[in-house]
C-alpha cells in the first residue's frame, strides 16, 4: 500500500493515456459517464457514482462480431475480436464487483465469449472507493460495502488531498512496473471502512421456488412500461440479441456482418419464438423473471448473484420500481 498526492496520480494517468485507451469518469451535460480521455484534465473529479458503469467497455452495446466477404464462389470470414489494452480508472466498487458476475457467464462457463474474456484479459480496473453511500445505493444490503476492493486490480481510497493505493492483482502490479508513479508520505491516515453486514436484507435462495406463482408479479408488472431502462443501467445485466446485415459493396459478391446488441428480458418480444408463442407475454411474468434471474437463477447456475446493489435501476425506472421493496417481499412472503 502506498501514498500518492493528486498531482502525481494525474502524470500517472497521462502517461498511461498516451500507450494504452484509458476510460474514466467524465461529465457530459448533466450526466456522468465513463468514456475514453486523453489527458487526466479531462476527469471530472469528485464524481459520485456514473449513471452508467463500465459494462460497455466490456460487452459494447453494439458490435460487430464478425463479417462474410463472398465472391466468385468462395467465401471469406474475419473475425473482429479486440485486441487494444484499456485501463479504466475510477471505478466505483459496484461496478467492479459487476465484472465478476460477467466473468462468472463469459469466461468461467463454456463456451467462453472470446470478445468479452479478451477485453477482459487486456483491461486493467482501478477501483476507488465511495466516500459515502448514494441516495439510492443498497451494496452493504448485498454484503458489499463502499470501500468493496473486488474485481479491482488497483484500489484507490481518498485521503485528504492524496490517496491510499492498494495493489490487488497481478495485472495491478504489472501496471505500476510499466508507469511509474510517484509515492509521497501520508499526509493523513487511512479512513476507517464503512460497517456493513454481510447479505442483510438478501433472502436465501430456497425463498424464491415458492413464489413464482405470487400474485405480486402482477400486481408489480402492471406497474412495468417494458422500457428495459433498467437492464440497460445495470452493471451485470448481459442479455443480447445478434442480426446479420448486409454492408453495401462496389465489388462483385457481396459482404456481411454479424452484429450483437444489448437486449432485456423485459422487452415485450424477447421470449418470442418462431411460430409467434411468447412463454412470457405477460409484464408481470417478464418481471419476474428478471428477478428470478438475478437473485435465483444466476447464482445457481453461476454462483455470484447478478445485482451489486448500485441502485441504478431505482433511480431510472420511470414507474418506481424498486428491487429492494421486491427482495423485501420475498424475504417477508409466507405461502
Amino acid at each position: 500500500m502506498i501514498y500518492i498526492t493528486q498531482s502525481a496520480l494525474n502524470d500517472w494517468l497521462n502517461q498511461i493515456a498516451q500507450q494504452r485507451i484509458l476510460i474514466a469518469p467524465v461529465a457530459e451535460g448533466s450526466s456522468m459517464t465513463y468514456r475514453q480521455v486523453s489527458d487526466s484534465s479531462e476527469i471530472t473529479g469528485g464524481f459520485d457514482r456514473p449513471d452508467m458503469g463500465i459494462k460497455g467497455a466490456f460487452l459494447p452495446a453494439t458490435e460487430t462480431l464478425f463479417t462474410i466477404q463472398s465472391g466468385n464462389g468462395s467465401y471469406t470470414i474475419s473475425d473482429n475480436v479486440p485486441a487494444d489494452e484499456q485501463v479504466i480508472f475510477g471505478v466505483r466498487p459496484c461496478d467492479s464487483r459487476g465484472m465478476l458476475a460477467l466473468d462468472a457467464l463469459f469466461i468461467e462457463t463454456e463456451p467462453v465469449d472470446i470478445h468479452y474474456a479478451r477485453r477482459r484479459q487486456n483491461s486493467v480496473i482501478i477501483g476507488l472507493a465511495c466516500s459515502t453511500m448514494g441516495e439510492y445505493c443498497f451494496c452493504t444490503n448485498l454484503g458489499s460495502s463502499p470501500t468493496d476492493n473486488q474485481g479491482a486490480d488497483l484500489f484507490l481510497t481518498k485521503s485528504g488531498s492524496g490517496y491510499w493505493l492498494d495493489n490487488i492483482t497481478e495485472k495491478g502490479r504489472s501496471l505500476l512496473g510499466t508507469y511509474a508513479i510517484q509515492q509521497s508520505e501520508p499526509a493523513h491516515s487511512r479512513p476507517p471502512e464503512i460497517e456493513h453486514s454481510a447479505n442483510a436484507s438478501l433472502p436465501d435462495l430456497e425463498k424464491w421456488p415458492p413464489l413464482f406463482a405470487d400474485e405480486y408479479w402482477e400486481a408489480v408488472g402492471e406497474r412495468c412500461l417494458s422500457c428495459r431502462i433498467c437492464a440497460y443501467v445495470c452493471p451485470t445485466c448481459r442479455c443480447f440479441d445478434i442480426r446479420d446485415e448486409t454492408l453495401p459493396t462496389a465489388e462483385d459478391g457481396a459482404k456481411y456482418e454479424r452484429i450483437r446488441c444489448w437486449d432485456s428480458c423485459l422487452g415485450e418480444s424477447y421470449s418470442q419464438v418462431a411460430g409467434g408463442h411468447n412463454p412470457r407475454v405477460a409484464k408481470g411474468d417478464r418481471l419476474r423473471n428478471r428477478m428470478y434471474c438475478k437473485f435465483y437463477y444466476f447464482p445457481q447456475q453461476h454462483g455470484p448473484i447478478a445485482c451489486t446493489g448500485c441502485g441504478r435501476c431505482v433511480e431510472a425506472c420511470p414507474v418506481n420500481i424498486d428491487v429492494t421493496e421486491v427482495l423485501q417481499h420475498v424475504l417477508e412472503a409466507t405461502l
